[in-house]
């Protein structure tokens, strides 16, 4: 694997991207990772680039300005603001202004691989602007960086692309936030590097127009005695694909990977996984939920690898899921692939409804049956948006969970809407 690249060298990355896409083609469902999704909506779309622009009202309604220590809005793909100051120890670069950056240079295409993966190699083909965060050996950043990328417009297609490089011992906390409105196509990719001994917490919202489309990878590089908390969120589009690749390539790494998806209506997103264990004694924790109302299709495919090296490796993955319809659909697809007997590794999967015996005893205390309901499905969301650490993105979260099952989710404080 090559560690450094020029200018020269980075245009050649991305027209060798353009050519891989070409000869791969649009993912069909003939291809074992993409079998439950089919990108025919996404493929039939004469798809262009569309402008920034200035404005736009829909998109600031998810700003965390107020909040974070540093925002970006990136709108079509394109940068159009910023707030707050950039905090001590941070560098923060536009991915078009970063094409000479050494340090951008060293690290862009490196780990999310376009050779293999098609949408990937789009992106990296095609990518315009973005975000460059590099944090120093030893920072510890104070708040959290937002990103916000939005879509707006019919037809429009945008290609972000972010590179977070966090430094030895340093910690930082980063949110991405994909919303708009219109007929649009988000077609994302962010690599992490986690330095030796660094803390990264990464969280990705996404919630696009209900008429948009998402295909979204997370790519993260875990070095010696790293801690990385990755968390996606999904309650937006039309049909989505997101995808969180993890590879833990130093001694001691340690990763929490969790997701939550709550659909409705016709909505399809695919939530895919790979935890890839490189070295020995490393630790992971995975854990997705899937909501899931009227019509709706999720799925949940996930990996975990143990090379021969990974010698007490400790792995744990288990995926659950409540379904509000008879009509709605999510498929299940944990999967182990161990190639060292010296691991301690399980993975679990549950799909069911709301159990009868607690939402009787909830009736039998004076709540009626939707506010049982209600109380009932929120506890099942809890376990994983109550362990967000930053209270601004919790109850950006919440927000967004009520507007999309209204009915269903109570409002904070535990009365219906």
């Amino acid at each position: 694997m090559r560690t450094e690249v020029d200018s020269g060298t980075l245009q050649r990355i991305r027209e060798q991207a353009a050519l891989h896409f070409d000869q791969l083609g649009m993912p069909t469902p003939k291809l074992e990772a993409w079998k439950y999704t089919n990108l025919a909506p996404i493929a039939k779309v004469a798809w262009r680039a569309g402008e920034a622009p200035p404005r736009p009202a829909a998109p600031h309604l998810l700003s965390l300005s107020a909040h974070a220590a540093v925002e970006l809005i990136f709108v079509n793909g394109r940068f159009t603001e910023r707030h707050g100051k950039t905090p001590e120890g941070v560098r923060i670069v536009r991915f078009a202004d970063a094409q000479d950056d050494p340090v951008f240079l060293r690290h862009f295409a490196r780990y999310a691989d376009y050779r293999e993966h098609a949408l990937t190699a789009l992106n990296t083909a095609n990518a315009e602007d973005g975000a460059f965060i590099e944090v120093s050996p030893g920072a510890a950043v104070e708040g959290f960086i937002h990103l916000l990328f939005a879509g707006s417009g019919d037809e429009i297609v945008s290609h972000p692309r972010n590179l977070i490089v966090v430094g030895r011992a340093a910690q930082v906390s980063i949110v991405e936030t994909y919303a708009g409105s219109g007929r649009y196509f988000t077609n994302a990719v962010t690599e992490i590097v986690a330095g030796d001994g660094s803390v990264v917490d990464h969280a990705k919202l996404e919630c696009e127009s209900l008429d948009a489309f998402h295909i979204g990878t997370v790519q993260v590089h875990q070095e010696r005695s790293s801690n990385v908390t990755a968390r996606s969120f999904c309650v937006g589009g039309a049909l989505v694909r997101n995808e969180t690749n993890v590879a833990l390539k130093g001694e001691g790494a340690s990763l929490s990977l969790e997701g939550l998806f709550v659909l409705r209506g016709t909505q399809h997103a695919d939530n895919h996984t790979v935890i890839d264990h490189v070295l020995p004694r490393c630790e992971s924790h995975e854990l997705y939920k899937g909501i899931l109302d009227e019509s709706s299709r999720g799925i949940f495919d996930g990996t975990i690898i143990v090379r021969p090296d990974a010698h007490k490796t400790v792995s744990r993955q288990v995926n659950k899921n409540l379904l509000l319809s008879e009509t709605a659909i999510v498929d299940s697809k944990p999967t182990l692939e161990i190639h060292n007997d010296d691991v301690k590794c399980n993975h679990g999967s549950t799909i069911g409804q709301l159990e009868e015996e607690p939402l009787f005893y909830l009736r039998s205390r004076g709540l009626g049956e939707e506010e049982a309901r209600a109380l009932l499905i929120h506890a099942f969301a809890s376990e994983i948006v109550d362990r967000i650490r930053i209270e601004p993105v919790r109850e950006q979260i919440r927000r967004v969970m009520l507007q999309q099952m209204p009915e269903r989710l109570p409002e904070r404080g535990g009365g219906t809407r």
